[in-house]
């Protein structure tokens, strides 16, 4: 049909898009989607790894300045009541998983003073947990009973505790994992620990005799010194 007046064909407006050009426009939106999706996805996955990577390094910095605070500062009094022969003469026994010892709770803590401590790796509801338990020391002839000790969990979900314990006397000083000498203390002990993260690094604490808790042990000997 044409204009009478001009003898051209009309405009004719109102084209619309194909089935195949929405197709295309849906499939971009999907794969635009797609790429937005995995992108808040990789994000949340990298701040819930940052958030776990500073959860375990507050974790370990934690448990790290604590074991340094109790094992810092040990008892070297001697004990009163007869010892089995071949046993520390003093409050101590290290073995490869478990340390017991005397020594001072720093006062940030809780109440300072001299406590028993036993360190070990005990079972907990998610697995097991670095525990620290303490009983105030009352006399040396007064029975552990570690069954009313209070319990502090340092690290939790760990897999693997080891301790080792430094013979300063020996030349080169060496390292076992049971400290077996009755008449001396160790120097220093490594604690190792492994959780379902990884190894942490080692940590090496210097034992030394709290200055003026032990007026009585100033004969004992400790790490190969007097």
């Amino acid at each position: 049909m044409t204009d009478g007046l001009c003898g051209k064909k009309p405009v004719e407006f109102g084209h619309g898009f194909t089935l195949v050009e929405l197709l295309v426009v849906i499939s971009l939106l999907s794969l635009v989607m797609l790429a937005m999706v995995s992108a808040l996805r990789t994000t949340a996955q990298t701040e819930e790894r940052v958030d776990l990577r500073l959860q375990r390094n507050d974790e370990m910095r934690v448990a790290s300045d604590f074991l340094r605070g109790i094992l810092g500062r040990i008892s070297a009094r001697k004990l009163v009541v007869p010892i089995v022969e071949g046993e520390s003469q003093f409050a101590f026994r290290g073995e490869d998983h478990e340390l017991t010892w005397v020594g001072i709770m720093p006062a940030r803590y809780g109440a300072g003073g001299r406590y028993h401590f036993r360190l070990s790796m005990d079972a907990a509801p998610s697995g097991h947990a670095l525990v620290v338990r303490f009983i105030p020391w009352v006399d040396d002839s007064v029975p552990l009973d570690w069954t009313g000790a209070q319990a502090h969990t340092l690290v939790t979900n760990i897999s693997e505790l080891t301790l080792q314990y430094e013979d300063a006397e020996a030349e080169p000083p060496v390292w076992t994992p049971h400290w077996l000498i009755a008449d001396r203390l160790p120097q220093r002990v490594r604690v190792g620990i492994r959780t379902a993260n990884g190894p942490w690094p080692e940590l090496v604490v210097a034992m030394r005799i709290a200055p003026g808790s032990d007026p009585v042990s100033s004969g004992a000997v400790f790490g190969g010194s007097q």
